[in-house]
């Protein structure tokens, strides 16, 4: 763990220091139990211990992802901007810098085909065979 102070000026001659925790990922994997629940989401390491019980999707949810790094699945489930703002209560500082470095080393994955497929073609897919139903059934419906 490391704090760093940081000064702030915009441009009025007033400056508001900032500090700022620093938390190795190791430090953050041991915070991985039902007492103490840390979590770090796009470099920003959060203790939830204390909303493990409010949690809408259950402590579960959060008890899987203890100690890592949960951007992808934060990210994945589509948290309101109300769950944005939330977090923020819960923010205890950043991962170490040279932590980030190392675990951006692997290539981002890529989600332009998925998003692709799931927004567009599937529901395409989808009104054309109801459009197809629809004209199939009113067409028995005018013969009889």
């Amino acid at each position: 763990m490391a704090t760093v102070e940081a000064s702030d000026s915009d441009g009025k001659g007033e400056g508001v220091e900032t500090s700022v925790t620093y938390y190795r990922l190791e430090e953050v994997a041991k915070r991985s139990s039902s007492k103490e629940v840390w979590l770090v989401i796009h470099g920003r390491v959060y203790d939830v211990s204390s909303f493990l019980n409010e949690h809408p999707g259950g402590e579960e949810v959060l008890l899987e992802q203890a100690g890592a790094d949960a951007s992808e699945s934060f990210e994945d489930v589509g948290h309101s901007s109300d769950a944005r703002e939330m977090l923020k209560q819960y923010y205890i500082g950043d991962v170490h810098p040279s932590d980030i470095k190392t675990e951006n080393k692997k290539p981002p994955k890529n989600n332009t085909c998925k998003s692709f497929w799931s927004y567009w073609v599937f529901p395409i897919i989808g009104a054309i065979l109801l459009g197809f139903l629809y004209r199939y059934y009113t067409s028995e419906s005018k013969s009889s």
